[in-house]
Parts: structure tokens; C-alpha cells; sequence
């Protein structure tokens, strides 16, 4: 059995060292970049 590749959570692109954690409504996650972490802090906003 293989691990699961970790993936950004707002592109699904491949994470690598560089990864930005992101808390979201109490959940932390990983994204490639301050550009995804932004999209997913705006998208939480207006939930």
C-alpha cells in the first residue's frame, strides 16, 4: 500500500518542502502557494 501524495488543497497540485499551512474554519491545510492560501482564506469568508 502506498501513501497518498500530499496535494494542495484549493489546486490538487503536488506539495512539495514549500508548502503553506492555511487554518480554515478550524481545520488546517497545506496549499502550494500565498495564491491558493488567499483563494481558500476568501472562499471561507463568504461561507
Amino acid at each position: 500500500m502506498q501513501a497518498k501524495e500530499a496535494t494542495c488543497a484549493a489546486c490538487d497540485y503536488p506539495l512539495d518542502g514549500n508548502a503553506i499551512e492555511v487554518t480554515i474554519g478550524g481545520r488546517t491545510v497545506e496549499v502550494c502557494c500565498e495564491e491558493c492560501a488567499q483563494k481558500l482564506r476568501e472562499a471561507a469568508a463568504q461561507s
